[in-house]
């Protein structure tokens, strides 16, 4: 295993939130540790995703009980600040983003002058159901930031030290957490970088419930449309005298 930084000389790690993970998280943690130091945070489990993991060579968070992707993100971007961490890279533990692509984000992240670089999937290689939403998806948040987004739930990224800071604070803890911390981006005028990657879907169980999930996502269109267009009436008003 490298030690705990990317090209650039700053320290980054590698954040695998999970959830009933145990038959696949091993090989995801042994591929990512030889890249980047591991942590998971395991939430809520009854499994043995936990011990799979620890085993595996990764330091492991549990978070209890269930309370979802966005609650355990956050968990791992405070224990990555804390730990002096410049930035942090997230990936799924169900081995739906190939660890060996690590290298491109390091990359993008050594090149400099992006606070966040997700990996932007190929629509076209998902299963049609996946393909739909997420392209339907994708036009109406872009059209809600006012700018193209090519992949707003994508779970492959890496996030700078101020942006993991500024998500503290969020009240998302599903799903919308990811399009949230996008939303933020475009609002701060942080600069977005995109890296193609692999789209891989094997038949694993998917912990999406459609209906819960497309209402969390449309309820995070709404909320990114108002929080961008928030800061433009701010730009005409101008700074307080």
């Amino acid at each position: 295993m490298r030690e705990p930084e990317g090209a650039s000389g700053r320290s980054i790690l590698a954040l695998i939130p999970g959830y009933h993970e145990a038959p696949r998280i091993a090989a995801v943690v042994e591929a990512a540790r030889l890249h980047l130091p591991v942590v998971v945070i395991d939430d809520g489990s009854t499994d043995e995703t936990a011990d799979v993991a620890g085993a595996a060579g990764a330091t492991v968070l549990r978070q209890r009980p269930n309370q979802g992707k966005g609650a355990a993100l956050r968990a791992g971007f405070r224990y990555a600040l804390d730990a002096g961490a410049e930035a942090a890279l997230t990936l799924d533990a169900d081995g739906q983003h190939d660890p060996a692509e690590i290298p491109s984000f390091l990359a993008a992240w050594s090149a400099g002058g992006a606070d966040l670089v997700v990996g932007g999937r190929d629509f076209r290689r998902m299963p049609l159901v996946r393909r739909l939403s997420n392209t339907i998806g994708g036009l109406a948040f872009s059209w809600a930031v006012g700018q193209p987004i090519p992949d707003n739930q994508s779970g492959y990224r890496l996030i700078s030290r101020r942006v993991m800071e500024s998500m503290l604070t969020s009240q998302e803890t599903g799903f919308a957490f990811e399009v949230e911390m996008i939303a933020t981006c475009v609002r701060e005028r942080w600069p977005i970088r995109w890296v193609p990657i692999r789209t891989i879907y094997a038949g694993e169980p998917s912990h999406i419930r459609p209906l819960a999930h497309g209402r969390e996502f449309w309820r995070a269109v709404r909320q990114a449309r108002a929080r961008v267009r928030g800061r433009g009436r701010r730009e005409v008003a101008g700074p307080p005298s």
